[in-house]
């Protein structure tokens, strides 16, 4: 059924739960995953801070390595094929692209779960791709002692 996995990561331990799920999804249906982090530019412009801005790229894209770096140690011992990737953007933006350019069948990523107010003030990547997607999404909620939402939602 699925043959390209996408799982966007943040490299946060929450965010491990995604990762597992999008692995062992890839495991039954002998899928390869890829792994994306998409470092948040915007959320960096206009900061006023040009002169040390080659430090700060530095240094979040020592971060991205490392996040995707995770996802392929926890196939480490597993016949999942893993693909890493780190690109610059909007998050909810870049997700879809990404899944859409390497033709993937599903995007596995993890959710706050925040609703309300909350929703509302931070915004939501999840909700943003699960509206854009043109594949099937499924979001597995990261906040502790949650289960996994077990749903796949179509964009």
């Amino acid at each position: 059924m699925y043959d390209r996995i996408l799982v966007p990561t943040d490299g946060s331990p929450k965010g491990k739960r995604a990762v597992e799920h999008a692995l062992a999804l890839a495991a039954i249906h002998d899928a390869e995953v890829h792994a994306l982090y998409v470092i948040d530019t915007a959320s960096y412009a206009g900061t006023g801070m040009e002169a040390t801005w080659a430090g700060i790229d530095d240094l979040l894209r020592e971060e991205a390595e490392e996040a995707v770096d995770q996802v392929a140690a926890l196939a480490e011992g597993t016949d999942v094929v893993i693909e890493t990737s780190v690109v610059e953007g909007a998050p909810g933006r870049e997700i879809v692209r990404h899944a859409t350019d390497l033709g993937c069948d599903l995007i596995v990523m993890g959710t706050h779960g925040r609703g309300g107010i909350d929703r509302l003030l931070l915004g939501s990547v999840a909700e943003r791709v699960v509206r854009r997607s043109p594949v099937p999404v499924l979001t597995v909620r990261l906040a502790e002692g949650a289960e996994a939402s077990g749903t796949v939602e179509d964009g």
